[in-house]
């Protein structure tokens, strides 16, 4: 079904019936048009868009049990969102279902992972069908949808991008990755970001950078952390250097052909090359939008000038797509695009099966033969049957609902009606993003650009929850409301989005004039 025919479809159907109960607020316009937030009413409450889909009735564990059971038998480690956490029950496309048969709209995608919508019907359908034929073989064996998966995907890939090696999960991609790197090079120090996430098993928290996911163990030797070029938080930045339609409040006086915050950082980088690094080496990691650490963007131009010196140093350079490819940017199929640059190997993962564990790492045919002289390569899982079945059917629905057309026309429209509440609120301190990947920076005010106390931005964060907006969040504070739906929302969706979170801020600056007297 194409996304023209089931937002039509919506339109003609009426909302289903749910449990809400919003906060009084101001709220913005839910038209296509952008009113003047003065003139809306200021008893307006946010008003769902309609969903045609009906949740079956939750029948399984008590809430109460299922904490125990967490408590008990689960990790310790605190990653649930929200004081009293979600059960979530079941999925329809942007939408999801908690046992109490609340609806939310879902604009964090299971961490920018659901990419073509909750159980999508041809995905589904596709999986079902794999099911009753065959689930596992191991790559001992040849099967057809490896095949032809392997065959779809390269045909995404530019030259000589053709070799996919097909895995289970975004830090095995990496892990694989940095092995071929230093296979490859025959060399060992590797380089990335501050504030990057590459993953989080002992190889790859070596690459990642975010304070929270470092240990005292001894993981990952030869990985080298380098200033990461935030144009927003960084020593440098300016309001003509994003590739976005926001531009950040930061001043400058560059010309729109030069950029003098990329100069500065590629100064840095040059200084990690100089001192910090073995003269020859094996590669650097690179997301072509930073996720966890809150969709931050850097400087046009400074991804390729940075390729460059890392080939000179006898370097390859990774592409980390997990969070950014499958057309979610808009504007290109892959991140790497947006930044003019051809890396050398390619890492993707989350969006590429649509929730269902799968990864793949592409590269050319002279780093896969050099990994093939340096092991023998296996993987029990990666490549399954029902794994490519699914990957194939993604690709197929990306195509023919036009997502990534979706992905760049929604996306801008919200990234600007976003931007408008940055005008309106100090504690917005940037918006920025592209397509469906958007960031929005929490600040104690402009001027200072310091983090909003977590407390703060939990409360905010609990308001869009309670008026059926689910949002992530990112940056080394917690600081960042990192937005990604899934790529088949709607314009009503977004403008339904932002109005929660115009409540929400609202909401907050209300508590805190209170606070005040």
């Amino acid at each position: 079904m194409t996304l023209y025919w089931r937002c039509l479809q919506r339109a003609l159907r009426q909302e289903a019936s749910f449990p809400r109960i919003p906060k009084t607020c101001p709220a913005l316009s839910l038209g296509a048009s952008w009113t003047s937030v003065a003139k809306l009413s200021l008893h307006t409450k946010p008003k769902m868009p309609p969903c045609d889909f009906s949740p079956e009735r939750y029948q399984s564990l008590a809430y109460n049990h299922v904490l125990d059971i967490h408590k008990q038998h689960l990790s310790p480690v605190m990653t649930a969102y929200f004081q009293k956490p979600l059960l979530l029950h079941q999925g329809h496309m942007e939408w999801l279902f908690d046992s109490e048969g609340n609806r939310y709209l879902d604009f964090f995608s299971g961490i920018v992972t659901v990419s073509v919508g909750h159980c999508h019907p041809k995905v589904n359908a596709v999986a079902q069908t794999q099911l009753s034929r065959l689930w596992h073989t191991s790559s001992v064996f040849f099967h057809p949808p490896m095949h032809e998966y392997a065959e779809k995907l390269s045909a995404l890939l530019p030259e000589p991008l053709k070799v996919i090696f097909i895995v289970n999960s975004g830090s095995e991609a990496n892990d694989l990755a940095m092995l071929m790197a230093r296979a490859h090079t025959k060399n060992t120090d590797l380089i990335s970001f501050r504030g990057a996430y590459h993953g989080c098993s002992p190889y790859t928290l070596g690459l990642t950078n975010v304070g929270n996911y470092k240990t005292k163990l001894p993981i990952a030797m030869g990985c080298q952390p380098t200033m990461c070029p935030d144009i927003f938080r960084g020593p440098w930045g300016g309001s003509h250097c994003r590739d976005s339609p926001v531009q950040s409040i930061r001043k400058c006086s560059c010309a729109p052909d030069s950029c003098h915050a990329k100069d500065q950082y590629i100064e840095q980088f040059k200084d990690t090359l100089n001192t910090s690094v073995a003269k020859s080496i094996a590669g650097f990691f690179a997301e072509p939008i930073q996720g966890v650490n809150g969709v931050v963007q850097y400087p046009k131009g400074f991804l390729k000038e940075a390729f460059q010196l890392v080939r000179k140093q006898g370097g390859v350079c990774i592409a980390d797509e997990v969070q950014t490819g499958f057309g979610r940017l808009g504007s290109h199929f892959w991140g790497f695009q947006t930044h003019d640059v051809l890396p050398d190997i390619v890492t993707m993962a989350k969006g590429i099966g649509n929730g269902f564990p799968m990864a793949a790492v592409v590269t050319t045919p002279e780093i896969a033969k050099s990994l093939a002289q340096s092991l023998l390569h296996f993987n029990t899982f990666g490549g399954g049957p029902l794994a490519c079945a699914i990957g194939s059917a993604v690709l197929e629905v990306i195509k023919e609902e036009k997502l990534q057309e979706n992905s760049q026309e929604v996306g801008t429209y919200m990234l600007l009606k976003f931007a408008q509440l940055r005008d309106e609120f100090d504690i917005v301190g940037d918006v920025r993003g592209k397509g469906l990947m958007i960031g929005i920076e929490m600040v104690q005010d402009k001027m200072s650009r310091q983090p909003l106390p977590i407390e703060e931005i939990n409360q905010i964060h609990e308001d869009c929850k309670n008026m059926g907006l689910l949002v992530g969040r990112g940056g080394i504070f917690s600081q960042t409301f990192r937005i990604a739906p899934p790529m088949c929302v709607t314009k009503p969706e977004a403008d339904f989005a932002v109005e929660v979170f115009h409540c929400a801020l609202s909401q907050h600056m209300e508590r805190r004039a209170k606070s005040h007297r």
